[in-house]
């Protein structure tokens, strides 16, 4: 097999990987790589009709790309809703993706609690995750569930809820404790503080 073989075989391989990626910007980044390495391979080949759709894909994928990463920042992309813990559609969510939720937050009761709120953050019309979130006196608010859908843990949603939102200021909060035991927290990056097996942020 030669080089330019291996080439071909290569970005076919990746162009089917970057389909099986739940993370949408992980499959947008993947598949243009892919087609790049397409585009040299049929260019290497005189296929003409194959780089042309390969240069078309990848022009795509890279519009796509700058404006997920445009809305990583923009405050305006993510919405905070409050909901009723019985909400039948809350409960639907919830179902849907119980088994994620319980590989990252195996202590969580969805039977609720006194003094739980319950929120969806929603990115447009899509539900991209849920917030629950207890009094647990001297204005601290802990969180219990903090779960991010697949398609969306390569954005921000947690910091907009956390750094951007006034979710908790709104409510009298001064400070917020997460869930203990959490697999694969990402909270340090927003400025949390490391407390025992959990985090801590003040809240200006």
């Amino acid at each position: 097999m030669s080089w330019v073989d291996a080439l071909g075989w290569f970005g076919s391989a990746l162009l089917v990987f970057s389909l099986l990626q739940a993370r949408i910007l992980r499959l947008r980044v993947l598949n243009t790589v892919a087609c790049v390495i397409l585009t040299v391979f049929n260019t290497l080949l005189g296929v003409w009709p194959m780089v042309a759709m390969n240069v078309v894909l990848a022009g795509i994928n890279l519009w796509f790309i700058a404006r997920m990463l445009r809305e990583r920042g923009d405050e305006r992309a993510y919405a905070v809703l409050p909901v009723r813990e019985d909400d039948s559609y809350l409960r639907h969510f919830l179902g849907v993706y119980r088994a994620d939720i319980a590989r990252f937050f195996p202590d969580f009761d969805v039977a609720g609690g006194p003094g739980r709120s319950t929120y969806l953050v929603q990115h447009g019309d899509e539900t991209v995750g849920v917030i629950v979130v207890r009094d647990a006196g001297g204005r601290t608010a802990q969180v219990e569930l903090d779960y991010v859908t697949p398609r969306y843990r390569d954005f921000t949603p947690g910091e907009f809820v956390f750094r951007h939102s006034m979710l908790f200021r709104d409510r009298g909060f001064e400070r917020v404790l997460t869930a203990p035991g959490m697999v694969a927290p990402y909270y340090a990056r927003l400025g949390f503080a490391r407390e025992g097996d959990r985090y801590r942020l003040e809240l200006a």
